[in-house]
Order: structure tokens, then C-alpha cells, then sequence
């Protein structure tokens, strides 16, 4: 091992500099030498969106969960940090041991969204890692990506020796193995034979052993596998037992602040819902929930681990889960003489509970956050969202009754029909939920937020 040396008069010079020393307190550091299997795992933004991503921290947990393997984390650096990083010739290098990220076996990204992108090639330059798979060597490690856009991997097939499409658990485990026995082996075949045996791993789709066609311009034709080892059609990969998933319980604690500083609680995977514009609702199908008691040990070990103040029962449409009052009654009561809330980010108008939200008010009040989506209801049925504005007023109206005064209300614009009406219709909606609260509580201090942001149509949708 060969870490990189980081001079700290350096760090003094760039914007947070707490980003890039690695040491957090639930980190884990192994020794090189005493693993087999070395893997880097990417994420292609800064630390304080890194450090909350959900689905990094449980591979990072089940890959250090093993003896023979190590898990190490490298993020995006600002412009200032990589600035001096190509000034100083300073290769990307993980976290916890300050080693490039070159020398490690496995570098996975995760691919959280399409605007990513050209980070992954960026932190792919600075690691002096060739970008095209074609031009990588045996002394390169294998690059491999999951999350929800290698759903439609081919964009940047190119670069990517190997893409782990759905729940990637279980088959990064499956892939330490592999890596494991082929070390062991003596690296028979070099890099080819590395890949063509992570293409037997179900879900796994190496581009390398299949052939692309496309339409002069530039629509995708036809793929068709060119080797034995490739998997046709790739299927992606599910874990039907959700309570077998293993659980980032023990989250590395961040030197400073990030966007989503709480714990976190996965109740289930997949959402019922539908609506037309949303990926993630589709392609985490089916929905498969948690168990009450399961939830109720997990929160217990997080706080224990963390010392958090505030737990997040984050799910795609959380207020769908079967057990959800009995699970908030659980954790108001082991955590109410340790000042722990609990919130509920993702609320549906239509499910909305009251009695739900009061109780989740009672240790830290906040605002009432809803997703009408669309300003009027003609364009919330083309999304079938499923939300009437008897159903928005109606919630609106319950939360004013009992205390709340701040709301904040999601839309998107640019919708497919969407015309100057639907847009007016946003404003319009928020102006009537202003004098629905003026009405009831005779009042005019009630804090409208409107955050409006644009359409994106996402594979596998009605909408692509």
C-alpha cells in the first residue's frame, strides 16, 4: 500500500477541507495486506450528498461485514480541492487509508442520476484510470457501477467494465468471491476473464461481451450477446425477503454537516402508487416491506450507534407501511426521555394521517411537506397521481386545525400537455391553501414554500 501524502498547510487553502481526511468515527479501516479483495467505492459528488446516500452505505457495510474483504470510500472533490489535487499531481485516493484509488481491484460507482454523469469521468481522469474500458490494462481495476440508471446502462457503456442492474446486495458478495478465487488462481485470462466470470453473476451486465447496434441516427437497434458467459435478456436482481437485507446500522458519522444528518429507517422497498413520471415507483417493484419488530431493533442499534437526535422513516411513499402507527408509537415511546424525533419526509396527501403527523410533531415541530405535483387537477390525472384537491385542502385543512402554520408543496413543470393554465394553477393552489388558513385560524402568518422543479423523463416509464 501506498498512501498518498497530504500536506495540511495544503487543506488550508480549499473550502472545507474536513471533506477530504477520512477518520469518521464508524469508519473502518483494514489493513491492505491482510485482505484479499480491495474495493473503492465511488460516489460522483461531493461529501455532504455522498455521505447520505443510503444504498453506498449498505454495500459499504456487507462488503467490510467479511474477513477477506475491505470497502473504502472515495467522493468527488470541489473544483477548489481538485484544482490542487492536478497542481500537485495528487491521484484520487479513498478515505480511510489515503491509497489511490488505481490500486485497489474494484472501483464501483453508484450512478444515482443522469447529471452525474461526467463526474464519473472526471474522478476517473483524476485517478489516472483510462476512460474507456477498451483502453484499460490488467494493472487497472475493474470498474463497475449499480443504481437506478444502470437500469438504462447503455449511455455509458463505454466506460464501464461491469454494471450490477437492481438490488446489488447479494451480488456484490458473490463478486468479492469471485475476485477472490481468480487472485487466488493467479489472475488466469488478465482482465477478460475477470469479466466474463462477473458475467455469470445474475443481474450483471458486461457490455464488453455483447454486440450494439444502432439506426444511423443514433436510436438504439438491437444488442445480442457475443460470448457464452453473457446473460440474455439480463434480469435485474431482487431480494425477495426484505428482512434479510442487510442494514447500514452502524453509519459513519460525518465530520460536518450533510444534506440528510439524521438516521435513517428502510421500511420497504417498491411503491403501489403508479404515477407515470416516477422511476424509482416502477423499477423497485414489487413492494416488499420490513417487519414491524425487525424496524423497531434496527432504530434501537442506530441510535445506539449514532447518538442522533432524529430518525427518518424514509420509503418511497412511507405512509403506505402496513405497520406504520404501531411502528411510530414504538419509537415515540423508547425515545421520548432522549429527546429522539421521528419524521416522516415522504407524505402522501391522499394517506395523509393526521393523528400520524401529531404524534410525530410531539418531541420537534416542523412544517407539512406535500407533493400535489401538478397546479391543477386535469394534469394530475394525466401523471395519475392519484390526488384530489378535495384530498390536498382536505390535509391542509386537518393541519391547520391542529397547530401547523408552515407548508411546503412540490411541483414539477414541463410536464407532458402541461399548458400556461397547469402553470398558473401552482400559484393558484398556493393562494387558496393561504386563505383555507387565514379562514381557520383568522390569522395571516401561515409560511407558504412552492419548490417547483423541472420534469426529467427517466427510462422504464410511461413517460421515456
Amino acid at each position: 500500500m501506498n498512501p498518498v501524502k497530504i500536506d495540511p498547510v495544503w487543506l488550508m487553502h480549499i473550502q472545507k477541507p474536513a471533506r477530504y481526511i477520512g477518520g469518521e468515527w464508524n469508519s473502518v479501516v483494514k489493513d491492505h495486506d491482510s485482505v484479499d479483495v480491495k474495493v473503492a467505492l465511488a460516489f460522483p459528488d461531493v461529501y455532504e450528498v455522498a455521505m447520505s446516500h443510503l444504498g453506498l452505505k449498505i454495500i459499504y457495510s456487507v462488503l467490510n461485514a467479511r474477513d477477506d474483504t475491505l470497502a473504502e470510500r472515495v467522493y468527488a472533490p470541489w473544483v477548489d480541492m481538485e484544482a490542487l489535487m492536478r497542481e500537485k499531481h495528487i491521484p484520487l485516493y479513498t478515505l480511510e487509508s489515503k491509497c489511490p484509488v488505481k490500486d485497489f481491484d474494484v472501483l464501483g460507482f453508484t450512478m444515482p442520476f443522469e447529471m452525474c454523469y461526467t463526474n464519473i469521468l472526471n474522478m476517473l481522469d483524476l485517478s489516472g484510470i483510462p476512460l474507456l474500458a477498451r483502453d484499460r490494462s490488467d494493472e487497472d481495476p475493474i470498474v463497475v457501477s449499480g443504481g437506478p440508471c444502470v437500469y438504462n446502462a447503455e449511455p455509458v457503456a463505454d466506460f464501464f467494465d461491469v454494471f450490477f442492474i437492481g438490488e446489488s446486495e447479494e451480488a456484490i458478495g458473490e463478486m468479492a468471491d469471485i475476485v477472490k478465487a481468480w487472485k487466488k488462481e493467479g489472475k488466469p485470462g488478465g482482465r477478460e476473464e475477470i469479466i466474463r466470470r462477473m458475467a455469470s453473476i445474475r443481474g450483471c451486465y458486461a457490455p464488453s461481451l455483447y454486440k450494439v447496434s444502432y439506426y444511423e441516427n443514433g436510436v438504439f437497434r438491437s444488442i445480442a450477446p457475443t460470448d457464452e458467459a453473457a446473460q440474455f435478456p439480463v434480469e435485474k436482481r431482487l431480494i425477495p425477503d426484505f428482512d434479510k437485507v442487510k442494514v447500514d446500522d452502524k453509519p459513519i458519522l460525518p465530520h460536518i454537516e450533510i444534506v440528510h444528518d439524521r438516521a435513517v429507517l428502510e421500511m420497504f422497498r417498491g411503491c403501489s402508487r403508479g404515477c407515470r413520471f416516477c422511476q424509482a415507483g416502477l423499477i423497485y417493484r414489487p413492494v416488499r416491506e420490513k417487519s414491524e419488530k425487525k424496524l423497531q431493533e434496527i432504530a434501537d442499534t442506530l441510535i445506539r450507534n449514532t447518538g442522533y437526535n432524529e430518525i427518518s422513516l424514509m420509503s418511497l411513499s412511507s405512509a403506505d407501511y402496513s405497520c406504520l402507527p404501531e411502528l411510530v408509537d414504538h419509537l415515540l415511546e423508547t425515545f421520548k426521555n432522549r429527546r429522539v424525533s421521528v419524521s416522516l419526509p415522504s407524505l402522501r396527501v391522499d394517506s395523509f394521517s393526521i393523528d400520524i403527523a401529531k404524534k410525530i410533531q410531539q418531541v420537534r415541530k416542523s412544517g407539512l411537506t406535500l407533493a400535489p405535483e401538478a397546479g391543477t387537477q386535469r394534469l394530475r390525472d394525466v401523471i395519475n397521481k392519484g390526488v384530489t384537491e378535495e384530498d390536498i385542502m382536505g390535509a391542509c385543512a386537518n393541519a391547520f386545525k391542529n397547530g401547523w402554520s408552515k407548508v411546503k408543496l412540490y411541483f414539477m413543470m414541463g410536464l407532458p400537455t402541461e399548458t400556461d393554465e397547469d402553470l398558473k394553477g401552482i400559484a393558484d393552489l398556493a393562494m387558496r391553501i393561504k386563505e383555507l388558513y387565514h379562514t381557520i385560524r383568522g390569522r395571516n402568518d401561515c409560511r407558504i414554500t412552492v419548490s417547483v422543479a423541472s420534469f426529467v423523463p427517466k427510462p422504464f416509464t410511461p413517460f421515456q
